[in-house]
């Protein structure tokens, strides 16, 4: 059972992540990402390495390659979404959004970092 409720959480984790990645490509596009980015104190190439990250990472997580290791290097990038969001409060639905979900995402991914790949993967070797 826990080898399935890992395998759920990593996929849970990885298509959230893709989904996040592919808002900011198609929704939000890439040059008004950019923006927001510069707009909040950020350089702008981070906006391309947050999108290449969560694409990128996201499908790792799916495909559950290096999933210990993919699952720690989007912690920061999820603790960056929560510093932006840090002074509007906790809850997620106050306005401009609260750091309550980026942080629980993070911890997630720690959790996952340390229940590895569970069921489901590409190649075992690369789990």
């Amino acid at each position: 059972m826990q080898s399935q409720a890992t395998t759920l959480l990593r996929l849970s984790l990885g298509i959230m992540t893709l989904a996040h990645g592919l808002l900011k490509v198609f929704v939000f596009t890439i040059p008004g990402t950019v923006g927001y980015f510069e707009s909040i104190g950020f350089p702008g190439f981070l906006a391309y390495l947050t999108i290449l990250a969560e694409i990128g990472g996201g499908l790792a997580l799916i495909l559950g390659i290096y999933t210990r290791w993919v699952s720690l290097a989007l912690i920061p990038v999820l603790l960056g979404a929560a510093w932006v969001h840090l002074g509007n409060g906790w809850v997620f639905s106050n306005q401009g959004g609260g750091w309550e979900f980026p942080v629980f995402w993070a911890i997630a991914l720690l959790v996952q970092a340390g229940l590895g790949s569970g069921n489901l993967t590409v190649s075992r070797r690369l789990a």
